[in-house]
């Protein structure tokens, strides 16, 4: 396989969360041709746990254009309505634990750059889809998944290996189906990864530390449309409650019990200047390092919507549409990476690992559900000398650790499984 021309192919179709299915197709085509059992579909995921689903109109613009740029149509069609996980399943040549890996495949809704310093377009792999961009190296996770497919495929190991290919990472939103179908409950052992984060080339994590924990809620107000000149009082305006939400949102007090973040990040309501709004939507995350604290803070969240659509005679409706929880790795596994990582030619810099900058992961779920069933994890973080920041139209990763990557995982599955 070469890999600098996967990924360049998956970083030219980026395909936002749940809709994933030319990536998805291809990445079952490849294990399908490797030898795995390969779980897709409606199998691979719960479909009522998952969150933040685009809407139907979405979904099926995006499976059409997955058609037309070459996903198999016979793979494709079992993923219809966003069921775009991949899990990958190579059993050895005798018994022995089961140990996985994670791979996030999402893009994200961002226009790339055209300017001609931008690697992508110099090269000529810039998005096809204006308007969507890998813009936080999913791409380069998922071509490190399918070049660590490749190196088990001979089944030279005892015990079982098992690649879960996630959609929908951004907005933290597919881990937890994944986890809700059942697929995490037979793995000893866990290792999931990120390139970048501010860590140059050359340098590996075994660990991390400092994810947050977070929950993204949708907001809807529904009340009245009437006519803002001649009858405003028989109006129930919607914008004035999501606003008067917004404002009481960002005016909730800090925490002593761990560091908080809070943002509405969406505000939409109105059609015209003389009509009184009947609808307005929110779009809010909270997060915190401590779990327990983020739980308060969404519950003040909620009870502010609440008295807000009260003051203003609406009615709302509250939807969680991303979650995650804080990770604890497991330190017999930061360990066994950092050794492993000794080994593999290009890292020269080997760390336990450093408190995050503020983000949040679903694969907590994972994470925590293997933990709680006996198992150990740990996310471990490959750098990547980064010429724009994650989520920024210049993004770009340096192509040469990808094979460190590879060989990484490789030499932790077989060590594991020996």
């Amino acid at each position: 396989m070469d890999i600098i021309a996967v990924r360049r192919d998956l970083h030219e179709h980026p395909e936002v969360g749940f809709t994933e299915f030319r990536t998805a197709s291809k990445v079952v085509e490849m294990l399908t041709a490797w030898g795995y059992e390969v779980i897709y579909g409606q199998d691979a995921l719960d479909g009522p746990s998952r969150r933040g689903l685009p809407s139907d109109n979405l979904l099926e613009e995006a499976y059409e254009r997955a058609l037309r740029d070459g996903a198999n149509p016979d793979i494709a069609a079992r993923m219809r309505g966003g069921y775009t996980a991949v899990i990958g399943i190579k059993k050895g040549r005798a018994p022995g634990p089961t140990v996985a890996f994670r791979f996030d495949m999402d893009a994200l809704p961002i226009r790339e750059s055209d300017e001609e310093s931008h690697f992508p377009q110099a090269n000529g792999f810039r998005s096809k889809y204006e308007g969507n961009m890998h813009a936080c190296a999913h791409d380069g996770h998922t071509t490190i998944g399918l070049g660590l497919a490749e190196k088990l495929a001979d089944g030279d190991f005892s015990g079982t290996v098992k690649l879960i290919f996630q959609p929908a990472e951004e907005g933290v939103r597919g881990a937890y189906s994944i986890v809700q179908k059942g697929h995490l409950d037979d793995v000893n052992y866990l290792f999931c990864h990120h390139l970048g984060t501010d860590v140059p080339t050359g340098e590996m994590h075994g660990g991390s530390y400092g994810f947050l924990a977070s929950t993204k809620l949708a907001a809807h107000f529904y009340g009245t449309a009437s006519h803002a000149g001649a009858t405003p009082e028989q109006g129930r305006n919607a914008l004035l409650g999501a606003a008067t939400a917004t404002l009481n949102i960002h005016a909730l007090p800090r925490f002593s019990t761990g560091s908080t973040r809070i943002n509405v990040g969406v505000l939409q309501s109105g059609t015209a200047a003389n009509i009184v709004p009947e609808y307005a939507k929110m779009i809010i995350e909270t997060r915190s390092i401590s779990e327990e604290t983020n739980s308060e803070l969404e519950r003040r969240v909620r009870n502010i919507i609440a008295s807000s659509a009260a003051m203003h005679e609406l009615t709302y409706k509250i939807e969680v549409i991303g979650a995650a929880i804080p990770i604890v790795c497991d330190e017999e596994l930061v360990t066994l990476a950092m050794e492993e990582a000794r080994q593999v030619e290009g890292f020269t810099s080997i760390k336990t690992g450093e408190p995050s900058s503020a983000g949040s992961e679903d694969a907590s779920f994972m994470i925590r559900r293997v933990q709680e069933l006996g198992g150990k994890g740990t996310y471990m973080i490959i750098g990547s000398n980064l010429p724009a920041p994650h989520h920024h139209p210049k993004f770009d990763i340096e192509e040469e650790v990808l094979p460190w990557g590879i060989e990484l995982l490789n030499r932790i599955a077989r060590r594991v499984l020996k």
